[in-house]
Order: structure tokens, then C-alpha cells, then sequence
């Protein structure tokens, strides 16, 4: 008997985590910088703070899911599981927005980095060649993806780390507030939470990468350290967010030095360590972005997979893994394909809905975990089990809907429409509800992963 070809466990506790670190970007709080300062009046480090607080709630209920559904899939499986087949497929679909753009706009970054650098080349020439390393890389092996995400983002951390220790000598020396230890980064008198919770939808897109981890739950090696390394991926990444913005935001209470606000990370290294460190900034920045391209890229592989693998996507195209590598490299090819669009201009609007995509499953996933353990297994009977299944997921479904009362309209328009979309979509493979979605071909054996290298040895 044939044995069916499945992904690799390949990845522990910290490749885990550095692909969930990787994914958010840390440098993406100088970039954003700017941007979120002018929506605050100037208290960037209590935007994400507050962005850090939604974060966890959802962190916990994400944890909790993972646990009784110890596969890839992420928002989907949980509410398709819980919620049934329709509404799962819906925040899949809409899930997808967010993880499908999120690459395409890797490349973008990459493109404009090195577009200001040499401008005299074609920026086509810049897109195509990273798209295909990425891809090139991704359908290789996880391993390899993992691997040289880790070194990416080590390199990254090292750079936030001389930044900080510069910008303690430029405080130390009088530039901006003067002083190591101030509150004005948090508080002000001219502080309103309108203006910061504003800012969190807007910092909201930086931590979009812990709930990509969950996406590799088939690859883990010990599916039980996938709940530990969300956790830590939220809670580590919240905190480079937070002393990096505090840091910034005290070197530069004033925005009025800048030349350009919407992307204010080379002005930051030019004015904290001169022209030399803003290069080698600029160099952190991009292999930030690269880190974030190789894990985004890999993660919306594995949705993809997952849904044609259910059936409710072409099962042999997209449920396809590849016997020698195996990684889903029809997937993958197909995101590469689709990040090529970052050849074209500014993609702002697309930037917008990444959030939109985010914000339905992080919404979903709490209450997923209402729906299974408190409406489906009856855990209400404690005080203990009220707090955890009850309290605790409404807490994270509130305060995300919280920021989806600040964002923007852009995001609202471009978001609904790619719902409708899949919407119709649902109403054409179900031939208008008269077939289920539990029909189309999925075999609930696909969902038990086995290690093939473990099979290989044994049997």
C-alpha cells in the first residue's frame, strides 16, 4: 500500500518561533514610525501596547484551538470544525486576503528598498528576482526556509539591539526629550484614546505573524510546543515593538525633522548613527523584510494546501504535495505568481485590507473557542471554566472589535467585496446550498499527519 505523502516535522520550539518573529517584521516599527506618531500625537509605544493587550487575549484562545486541532489551517479549521463548514470556509476566504497580500507586499518593500538605492535599474528586474529566490526557496524544504529565516532575524534583532544602545548615547547627550527614563512616550496632556486606538489598527498589522505559527503545526516536531510558541511569539514581538517605539519616540518627540513621514526608518539611522549605520540599518530592514517574505510566504502555502486538501479549492492542484520535497509547491509557485503583481505601483489599499483579513480570524478564533468548549462540551459548570472559555474569549473577540471600529474605510470596502466574492464562490461549489462543503471529496483520515521519516525508518 502506497503511503500518502504529507509534510516534513522538521521544526522545534524556536525555528517556530524565529518563523512567527520573522513573519512580523521588527523593523516595522521604524517604518510605521512616522505614520502612527502624527495619529497619536506622540505615543507610539502606548499604540502597540494597547495593540499587545487584543494580541495576548487572541494568543490564548489560538493556543487553546491548536491543542484540539493539531493541524495546519489556522482560523479556518477551527471554525469550520466548530462553526460548521460555511463559516469556516467564509473566514478562510477572508483569512486568505491578509496571508495571500502579505507576500506581495514583502516584495514591494524590497523593491522600493532597493529602488532608492539604485535607481537606475528597472524595478521588475528586482521583484522578479526575489519572488523567485523566495519561492525557489520554499518549495526546496521548510528546513531551508526556516534555517536562513532564523539567521535573518537574528541579524535583525542585533541591529534593534546597536540602535537602542545608540540611541541611550544620543538620549544621554541631550537629543530629543534629554533623558533614558521619561513618560512622555506613554502620556501626555494632549493624549486622547481615540487618537491611540486609531494608531493600534494601525500597529495591529505588525503583529500579524503569530497567528501564521499555527500554520505549521504539521511540521512541528511536537505539536504541543505550537501553543508555547505563539504565546512567546506575541509576547517577544510585543516587546521589541514597544522599547524600540519607546526609544524612537523619545529621540523624536517632535516629527517636524523628518522629510518624509511614511516611511521614517533611513532618516532614523541617519540621525542616530550617521550615514554609515543608516546603510547598515537599511540593510537590517531589508533582511527584516526577506525574513518576513520566506515565513509569509510559506504560511499562506500551507492554507492554501489545507483548503484543497478539504476540497473547498481544486484537491489535485492544491492539495498537491510534492513527493521529494515535501512542501506544497503548486502553492507555492501560485503565491510567487501573485507577488509578482508588487512590480506595479503604490499598493496602499491592499496594505489597508491585510487588516481586514487579520481582524475577522482573530475575531473568529475566540469565538471558536466559546463555541467548542462552552456551547459544545458544556464547560461552564466552574468559575474556573467560565473565566477560561467564557470570559477570556469574549475579552479578545471585544477588544479586537474594538479595532475594527477604527479602521479604516478603505479596508471595510476592499475587504466586503473580496467576502462577497467568496461568497458567490461557496454558492457555486455547493450549487446553492442544495451539496455540502463536507462533500466535495475531503477524507477526514487527511487531517491524521504522520511523520514519513518516522515511517520510513519503521516500516
Amino acid at each position: 500500500m502506497t503511503k500518502k505523502t504529507t509534510l516534513k516535522r522538521s521544526l522545534g520550539l524556536w525555528a517556530i518561533v524565529a518563523l512567527g518573529l520573522g513573519y512580523m517584521t521588527p523593523t516595522v516599527v521604524f517604518d510605521t514610525f512616522g505614520i502612527v506618531a502624527k495619529q497619536t500625537n506622540g505615543v507610539v509605544p502606548l499604540a502597540y501596547v494597547t495593540a499587545l493587550v487584543v494580541m495576548l487575549f487572541t494568543a490564548i484562545s489560538y493556543g487553546k484551538m491548536v491543542q484540539v486541532f493539531p493541524s495546519a489551517g489556522s482560523a479556518y479549521t477551527y471554525t469550520k470544525e466548530t462553526m460548521g463548514p460555511h463559516v469556516g470556509f467564509l473566514v478562510g476566504w477572508a483569512s486568505l486576503l491578509d496571508y495571500l497580500l502579505l507576500p506581495l507586499v514583502n516584495a514591494l518593500i524590497i523593491r522600493l528598498y532597493l529602488e532608492s538605492i539604485f535607481p537606475e535599474v528597472p524595478p521588475w528586474i528586482w521583484v522578479v528576482s526575489y519572488v523567485f529566490i523566495v519561492t525557489a526557496i520554499n518549495v526546496w524544504s521548510m528546513s531551508s526556509t526556516s534555517g536562513l529565516n532564523s539567521i535573518l532575524v537574528i541579524f535583525t534583532l542585533l541591529l534593534i539591539i546597536i540602535f537602542i544602545v545608540l540611541a541611550s548615547v544620543q538620549l544621554y547627550q541631550g537629543m530629543g526629550t534629554g533623558t533614558l527614563f521619561t513618560i512622555n512616550p506613554l502620556y501626555h496632556s494632549n493624549v486622547q484614546m481615540v487618537a491611540v486606538l486609531t494608531g493600534a489598527t494601525v500597529v495591529c498589522f505588525s503583529f500579524i505573524g503569530f497567528d501564521a505559527i499555527t500554520m505549521y503545526t504539521e511540521e512541528a516536531k511536537d505539536t504541543k510546543t505550537v501553543p508555547r510558541a505563539i504565546f512567546m511569539t506575541v509576547l517577544i514581538g510585543g516587546g521589541i515593538f514597544f522599547v524600540t517605539s519607546y526609544y524612537a519616540q523619545a529621540l523624536f518627540p517632535d516629527l517636524s525633522v523628518f522629510n518624509l513621514l511614511d516611511d521614517t526608518l533611513p532618516e532614523i539611522g541617519l540621525y542616530v548613527g550617521g550615514k554609515i549605520f543608516s546603510l547598515i540599518f537599511l540593510a537590517g530592514a531589508f533582511a527584516a523584510t526577506m525574513a518576513s517574505g520566506l515565513a509569509s510566504h510559506a504560511s499562506v502555502s500551507r492554507l492554501l494546501y489545507v483548503m484543497g486538501r478539504n476540497g473547498v479549492l481544486p484537491q489535485k492542484l492544491f492539495g498537491y504535495v510534492h513527493p521529494k520535497y515535501r512542501t506544497p509547491a503548486f502553492n507555492v509557485i501560485l503565491v510567487g505568481v501573485v507577488s509578482l503583481l508588487a512590480i506595479g505601483p503604490s499598493l496602499e489599499l491592499i496594505a489597508a485590507v491585510i487588516n481586514f483579513g487579520a481582524l475577522i480570524a482573530f475575531t473568529f478564533v475566540n469565538l471558536t473557542v466559546i463555541a467548542y468548549f462552552v456551547i459544545g462540551n458544556k464547560r461552564y459548570k466552574t468559575a474556573n471554566d467560565i473565566f477560561t472559555y467564557l470570559v477570556l474569549p469574549l475579552l479578545g473577540a471585544g477588544s479586537t472589535g474594538i479595532l475594527w471600529y477604527y479602521l479604516h474605510a478603505d479596508a471595510f470596502i476592499g475587504g466586503l467585496v473580496w467576502v462577497a466574492i467568496g461568497f458567490i464562490y461557496m454558492l457555486f461549489l455547493t450549487r446553492f446550498f442544495r451539496r455540502k462543503l463536507t462533500d466535495l471529496g475531503f477524507d477526514e483520515a487527511d487531517t491524521t499527519f504522520v511523520d514519513q521519516d518516522t515511517v520510513g525508518i519503521n516500516g
